[in-house]
């Protein structure tokens, strides 16, 4: 906890601790049977239900509730012996990648105190990058654990949408089906990852919430993913080629991502037009690093799609954003999308399977964004809601760090598509 507590100092990654954590901690040493998970301290997102405690969402309105119990994640860690010992920052609404709210203030990223640390669990990839904490939870509806991850060199899953009971998890917006939301884990290693679904899928977990499938860990297929046929070849020092490891490597492009950004993804998480969210900023303070997109909102749709009509020959792809944040018009518009997204995830399946794939690598964001940036970019995500639209597992691992040739290069990025958001890209990176 004193390791936390001066990561806190540096970088206001915790939103408070639980005092209850020594209790428990006294009661974990009682019990006969200690679980995969004993002795182990974690922490938890802002908006994972601890009972006496706080969910706010960074939203001031919900200071004044207390949750009731624990959610079913919190159960099955305590019963795993894990021991939740503190509540992690997030940023105002979770529908961010940057890490702040009007009541906790900014999070930074540990390692560079200029650019975040991520969002929207954003507080935990701050604190386990630190050393404040080896294993931490998260929730992600576009990113919000892989891009913390990515932003500060940490391995991150999230895994399929019911794999982990979502239970006593709040939302700003609840009841969202459009767009698969998923709570995972982070910590410094892949190992710790493992060990941390394997206590997890337990019967506990299927007794507490029985929409979760009882699945246990399948252990034997992670001993026999290092088999993926592929065929990576690599020079050796008489330059003669040599087979590493069974595996092939095919080159794949996602299908249409950027329709999936704006007219799966984006529609279907502002489906409302964004009249949800509005109604909850409404009552409070509005972060600065959220009145870009709060901006956004609050044109009327009429003037969304004039707008994007207006600036769409300079500027299409935010035209075409524009118009996804008009949402949907009626509930039979709304049953329409979500059908498109079923297609879409057949199309995309089809596509894996026609190049027999079993692994697809791909890069995150990154580097590290200069801080209240994120939020004028939203357009970044596009490389991690693709999963949460497919509702398909995904992870991250750290590979490299920056080095001054990578900055040196990216003073000549010239982006995709040579618009404002592109040129917004390479500032933020080099800022």
């Amino acid at each position: 906890m004193g390791k936390a507590l001066t990561v806190n100092q540096e970088v206001n990654c915790v939103r408070h601790f639980i005092p209850e954590c020594e209790q428990h901690l006294q009661k974990l040493k009682r019990q006969a049977e200690k679980g995969l998970l004993y002795g182990v301290p974690v922490s938890i997102k802002d908006h994972i239900g601890y009972k006496g405690h706080l969910s706010t969402c960074g939203f001031t309105v919900s200071l004044g509730i207390l949750e009731e119990e624990d959610s079913v994640l919190v159960k099955v860690l305590k019963r795993q012996g894990a021991n939740p010992f503190l509540i992690t920052n997030v940023p105002q609404s979770l529908m961010t990648y940057d890490c702040s709210n009007p009541i906790f203030g900014q999070t930074a990223n540990p390692l560079n105190h200029r650019k975040s640390p991520g969002g929207s669990s954003g507080g935990e990839g701050a604190l386990i990058a630190g050393g404040g904490s080896i294993l931490g939870f998260g929730t992600d509806v576009g990113g919000s654990i892989r891009l913390p991850s990515s932003f500060c060199g940490l391995c991150g899953l999230k895994p399929t949408g019911s794999r982990l009971s979502n239970i006593g998890v709040r939302g700003p917006v609840d009841g969202i089906l459009s767009v698969t939301s998923s709570l995972g884990p982070m910590a410094r290693d892949v190992d710790s990852l493992v060990l941390c679904m394997k206590a997890l899928l337990c019967d506990d977990m299927f007794q507490l919430d029985p929409t979760v499938p009882p699945m246990l860990f399948n252990e034997e297929f992670t001993l026999l993913s290092s088999e993926i046929h592929l065929v990576l070849m690599e020079e050796n020092k008489h330059g003669t080629l040599k087979a590493m490891l069974k595996v092939i490597l095919v080159h794949f492009s996602p299908p249409s991502v950027p329709y999936v950004m704006d007219e799966l993804f984006i529609k279907g998480l502002f489906a409302d037009g964004g009249s949800a969210l509005l109604a909850m900023f409404g009552k409070d303070v509005i972060d600065p690093s959220l009145k870009h997109q709060v901006n956004y909102l609050r044109i009327p749709n009429l003037g969304k799609k004039g707008l994007a009509k207006v600036i769409k020959p300079w500027f299409p792809r935010l035209a075409s954003h524009l118009n996804a944040l008009c949402g949907v018009r009626s509930v039979k518009s709304l049953w329409e999308q979500h059908d498109k997204v079923k297609a879409y995830c057949k199309k995309f399946v089809d596509e894996w399977r026609k190049y027999k794939l079993d692994v697809v690598l791909c890069p995150v964001l990154g580097p590290a964004f200069t801080l209240r940036y994120p939020g004028k970019l939203l357009a970044a995500v596009s490389s991690t809601m693709l999963y949460n639209v497919l509702n398909f597992p995904a992870g991250v691992v750290p590979v490299t760090t920056v080095t001054e040739d990578d900055e040196e290069e990216l003073q000549q990025y010239q982006g995709q598509y040579g618009d404002p958001w592109d040129k917004k890209l390479k500032k933020v990176c080099l800022d």
